[in-house]
């Protein structure tokens, strides 16, 4: 990508989105363009089709997605499969009819079987059955992967699809009813040590094994593939390590500072039991990782401090 050139980050405000707008800035990338919701509602496909139109974005970034923890995909798996499918449809389409040079579609881990051997290598796609508790949203993103292929054989479009591990990060969800693992033990931990609590009830038990990967590496990663990749393949980002949920709990903890006991309710569920990337596909284009886990968590509580009460 030229330093010009138009690029469209779709979902700029979200975890994704905004990692990947600091990233092209910080790169010296100049010529970026944002809508948010209230701009562009892009489930709306006149105003999609309306706006690549006038815009004619020469890159674009689909990080825009209705995202949400078990719990969220498991209450409104309607919104989940609806929303998604809407929005990944309207901006693949109109960046084909309007000759947008390349994009690169965000999907997720969670498109791989339940039960797959690890790590997860990327044509383990599409070999088994889903999770169940994340089956729309997984559908939905499965959905955007082949029309990418699709369109990328059927028109020859430049348009790649990466699937990033378990992200956390700056401008994360802590919203307990919608967030994601780390972040929602940040919150917990935080808010029983602010209230004096001797225990925090942690969902599952503590069992299961996941992968975590700072959002900020995440976007380096899509910048690099942006201009090194042009395979309609999808490709795994990840740190390929992972930990237990256990494991986990204990580095928020101990970053959080909060001395009280830890509770694991096993009556709640545990989700896919493991869930590791094998990254020696993006490792062995020339990227690699550079966060290490208790790093970034703790990168993540101090902008959570500043940020809870605005």
């Amino acid at each position: 990508m030229d330093k010009n050139a138009k690029i469209y980050v779709a979902g700029h405000n979200g975890l994704v989105g905004s990692a990947i707008l600091r990233e092209l800035k910080k790169e010296g990338y100049l010529n970026i363009i944002t809508r948010n919701f209230y701009e562009l509602d892009l489930r709306t496909q006149d105003k999609v089709t309306e706006f690549f139109h006038i815009e004619k974005p020469e890159y674009v970034f689909l990080a825009a997605a209705k995202v949400g923890g078990i719990l969220a995909n498991d209450t409104y798996p309607a919104d989940f499969i609806r929303d998604n499918l809407m929005i990944e449809t309207n901006i693949i389409d109109s960046a084909y009819k309007n000759g947008v040079k390349k994009l690169l579609f965000l999907g997720s881990s969670c498109v791989y079987p339940k039960d797959c051997t690890q790590p997860i290598k990327e044509e383990y796609l599409l070999t088994g059955s889903l999770e169940v508790t994340n089956k729309a949203y997984a559908l939905a993103k499965i959905a955007g992967i082949v029309m990418c292929q699709s369109y990328a054989k059927q028109y020859g479009a430049n348009f790649i699809s990466v699937m990033p591990t378990n992200l956390y990060g700056e401008n994360d969800n802590f919203d307990l009813t919608s967030s994601h693992v780390l972040p929602a033990m940040i919150r917990k931990f935080d808010d029983a040590k602010e209230s004096g609590e001797g225990e925090v009830v942690l969902w599952g038990s503590g069992n299961p094994m996941r992968e975590f990967l700072y959002v900020d590496d995440l976007a380096n990663a899509c910048v690099y593939l942006m201009n090194n990749y042009h395979d309609s393949e999808i490709i795994n980002i990840g740190t390929g390590i992972d930990v237990s949920i256990k494991e986990l709990a204990s580095i928020v903890k101990d970053v959080v500072g909060y001395e009280g006991g830890v509770t694991w309710d096993s009556t709640k569920p545990d989700g896919t039991m493991r869930k590791q990337l094998d990254v020696s596909k993006i490792n062995n284009l020339g990227w690699k990782h550079s966060t290490d886990l208790r790093d970034g968590v703790k990168k993540v509580y101090d902008w959570y401090k500043n940020n809870k009460n605005k």
